[in-house]
Formats: C-alpha cells, structure tokens, sequence
C-alpha cells in the first residue's frame, strides 16, 4: 500500500520538533498546521528511518495509535 492509499483524513504532514530516546521505546513530536502530534515507536524504527529534529515525516492517525513515515 502506498502511502496516497490512505485516507488523508489521517494523515498530518510536518516537521519533527523533538526526540526523546530511550532504550527501546522513543517519543516523537512532530509539528503540524494542526498542532504538535505525538507518537511512540521503536527506537530501532527511529534509527532505521534516520530521523532526527527537522526531519519532515507524515504522521499517520489511527484511533489507537500515530505512526510515522519520512518524507
């Protein structure tokens, strides 16, 4: 699935803003024309997306969860 499949209705485009690393789990915050979104991954996910502050990524909403993607 690509990622103009999904509906864009969740989908928010923006900047990450912060990182919070840890160990296993990482906390992203990405700025959007909506506001900031959070959302947690791994952070092996964080290392292979090679995100960083600045990095554009789209923050993808489902009801239980945000994932991200790099631009």
């Amino acid at each position: 699935m690509t990622i103009k499949a999904i509906n864009v209705r969740n989908q928010f485009k923006g900047t990450v803003k912060e990182i919070l690393e840890g160990p296993v789990l990482s906390e992203i915050d990405v700025q959007t024309a909506s506001g900031i979104v959070t959302s947690v991954i791994t952070t092996r996910s964080v290392k292979e997306l090679e995100l960083q502050v600045g990095s554009e990524v789209i923050a993808f909403v489902k009801s239980t969860e945000v994932s991200i993607a790099k631009l």
